[in-house]
């Protein structure tokens, strides 16, 4: 629909969508960067979804039974934040609009979670939105089976631009909502064929409706000009069977005469004279920034239209019991169950009589068939490994389109997709994610792990097999870089347990974390149980402690972690049979270790021993603690990896690559 028709068809929806418009072309030319173009294309789809369909109380942005909406052309930030100025949200104030992408603004570049009140997730990153947003979906569906319908019933809805569907990790969303038959997640695709290069023909061919629809998805269309046709499309998609895809076919940069339709208006400001130009084309009258009383009014009553529904859904949460809706709230808030104390302190008191040597992934899955009985919000799952990462329990059964009330996700081989939709389930409130693969495969999952480290989203990472000590895969599966690259991520815990133990303190921590994502890297080889003495005190919380110390004199100490952590200690046997005095270090968590004062890690790390750090992979991460901390580089040294691994048997490759209790005593005696 060409304009001069919208505008004289629909002159009430021709004037909200024109303030949204308007706003975006201010804030970008004031910012001097940004983009106006998805946010002129979009803006009538946006109005229709908002002022018809979307299920949202402006006044109460956390609303349990809010419907979300997900902007994962994130690029398009101000068809966001415009949304959320018009329709009331009080902390989008057209100050923070002016202030767009400058320091200090709630309003960033990208959307932001936690910055802004309406922003469900961070987008940017193309193709996490949509991911994401399927993890918010499946968390619906669980928290709807537990608590009924009369409590959770909405829907996600998503726009998507042609770089989201262009993204791999796309894929790897839909397939799995696909198979999940999500009909509460509806995308609508900004079908725009504009990207920053060109035409987005210059780089693909997919036929979209074929793709979404082989993976059973339903396909509808619209003219995203046409109010009346998207309302009928987005209609039909609220009540369709599975996901939906809706293409809105729109022109990028909509009534710019110059700059319409093309990649010149996707990524830059219009310019002043563009801007006067389109101002002219939409009969909008007025300066930047200025939105006439009469239309903010009709955005904010349309901000206000679910206050009615907010309230008589409050009126039902109230009827539930007591306990009923006290569990609600706590799951929905993300509060840690009182149980789960106890159940780590008997876990660690029964293991440390037992003292079984069992592999840290094994040592895992007994940790979670205690957590998961006591913390009812858990939803684990595994990137098609379940039998490697052991990560389902058996009171635990599958989610699936027949068990709403499964805890238990099978993510298939989609890394990636997995940690978005771990985002997604936390994000969405009521659900506890974790999540498995094997550590190698971090690289496929990164780009979803840094925004959970961003956004301060606690998921669970159980990554096993997590040194060359897997054995006979290689160095295609044999992780060495990836214990620095987690551990160089801002906000984000990397455990790496060296026994039964450990691994349950490390877990206690990960479940009850508030706003850190946690690696947990898991051992494929059995390991001995160590700390045998037990303490109710979390010893890895830490960071560091000292597990031996030295006999008579000071004068070496080792650090490890993991499976190392054993290597470390029959070191020290060696060195303690010449005398030489030697304290062992386990450090599961580096992170938290530098989080605690000087004095402690004065007290773990004394100045004057040399020492020895071991570790089955790369050095980096180490030498803060070698170098650093009152060490010097003529009395420190490492044993581990400085290449790729191998193919052999686990004990073969540890001999082959120096990292024996012998090369160890070695290296601590060259430094004496």
């Amino acid at each position: 629909m060409d304009i001069a028709t919208l505008r004289a068809t629909h002159p009430d929806h021709w004037k909200l969508a024109t303030a949204i418009r308007a706003l975006a072309m201010d804030a970008v030319q004031a910012a001097n960067s940004g983009h106006p173009g998805m946010p002129m294309g979009m803006a009538d789809v946006a109005t229709v979804l908002y002022r018809n369909h979307l299920k949202f109380d402006a006044k109460a942005p956390n609303w349990a039974d809010r419907d979300r909406f997900i902007l994962s052309a994130g690029h398009g930030s101000m068809l966001l934040y415009a949304l959320l100025h018009l329709t009331g949200y009080e902390q989008s104030t057209l100050e923070e609009i002016k202030n767009f992408r400058q320091w200090g603004s709630r309003m960033a570049g990208h959307p932001e979670y936690g910055h802004l009140e309406g922003v469900e997730t961070t987008t940017g990153p193309l193709g996490q939105g949509i991911s994401t947003a399927v993890g918010m979906a499946i968390a619906e569906k669980s928290m709807k089976a537990r608590f009924g319908a009369k409590i959770v019933d909405h829907k996600i809805w998503v726009i998507a631009g042609d770089g989201c569907l262009m993204e791999g990790i796309s894929q790897e969303a839909i397939g799995l909502a696909g198979k999940q038959e999500l009909d509460n997640l509806i995308v609508l695709w900004d079908n725009n064929n504009i990207t920053i290069d060109g035409r987005v023909t210059v780089s693909d061919i997919t036929d979209q409706h074929a793709r979404f629809a082989a993976s059973g998805w339903t396909v509808l269309a619209c003219d995203g000009h046409d109010p009346a046709d998207i309302d009928r499309a987005l209609t039909e998609a609220k009540k369709a069977k599975g996901p939906v895809l809706v293409d809105c076919k729109t022109i990028i940069g909509f009534g710019s005469p110059n700059k319409a339709d093309s990649y010149s208006v996707h990524g830059a400001p219009l310019g002043d004279a563009e801007i006067a130009l389109t101002r002219e084309v939409y009969g909008w009258g007025y300066g930047p920034f200025e939105i006439p009383a009469e239309i903010k009014a009709e955005w904010e009553a349309i901000g206000a239209k679910g206050a009615a529904a907010h309230a008589e859904w409050a009126a039902r949460l109230d009827a539930l019991s007591g306990a009923k809706k006290a569990e609600f709230e706590r799951q929905m808030s993300h509060g840690v169950p009182k149980k789960l104390a106890g159940a780590i302190r008997a876990f660690k008191k029964a293991n440390s009589e037992a003292a079984p040597k069992v592999a840290t992934r094994k040592a895992s899955e007994m940790v979670l068939a205690a957590i998961n009985p006591v913390v009812p919000e858990t939803m684990g799952g595994s990137a098609d490994l379940t039998g490697s990462n052991l990560t389902k329990t058996s009171d635990i059964s599958d989610f699936m389109p027949d068990n709403r009330k499964g805890r238990y996700l099978r993510y298939g081989i989609r890394e990636h997709g997995m940690a978005a939709a771990m985002n997604g389930l936390y994000l969405h409130g009521g659900v506890r994610p974790y999540g498995g693969t094997f550590f190698c495969f971090t690289d496929y999952a990164r780009g979803a792990m840094r925004l959970s480290a961003l956004m301060g989203v606690p998921a669970v990472y159980v990554m096993t097999h997590d040194s060359i000590g897997l054995g006979e895969d290689g160095p295609t599966h044999q992780p060495v870089e990836h214990l620095a690259i987690c551990r160089a991520t801002p906000n984000t815990w990397t455990f790496r347990p060296a026994d039964v133990i450990e691994t349950a303190e490390a877990w206690e921590l990960a479940i009850s974390a508030e706003t850190t994502p946690s690696v947990l890297a898991l051992s494929r080889q059995n390991l001995p149980t160590l700390r045998k003495a037990h303490t109710n005190q979390n010893m890895v919380a830490k960071g560091a402690y000292v597990i031996e110390e030295a006999a008579g004199k000071r004068q070496a100490i080792i650090m490890a972690s993991g499976s190392e952590v054993e290597i470390a200690l029959k070191a020290r046997d060696l060195l303690q049979a010449e005398a030489i005095g030697t304290r062992v270090v386990s450090m599961p968590c580096m992170e938290l270790f530098a989080a605690q004062d000087e004095s402690y890690r004065r007290k773990i790390l004394p100045p004057g021993a040399v020492r020895v750090a071991v570790e089955a992979a790369v050095r980096q991460p180490w030498d803060r603690w070698l170098l650093g901390e009152r060490g010097t580089e003529k009395k420190a040294d490492f044993v581990g990896m400085s290449s790729f691994g191998a193919s052999a048997p686990a004990d073969r490759l540890y001999a082959e690559f120096g990292i024996t209790p012998e090369a160890v005593a070695a290296k601590v005696k060259a430094l004496l």
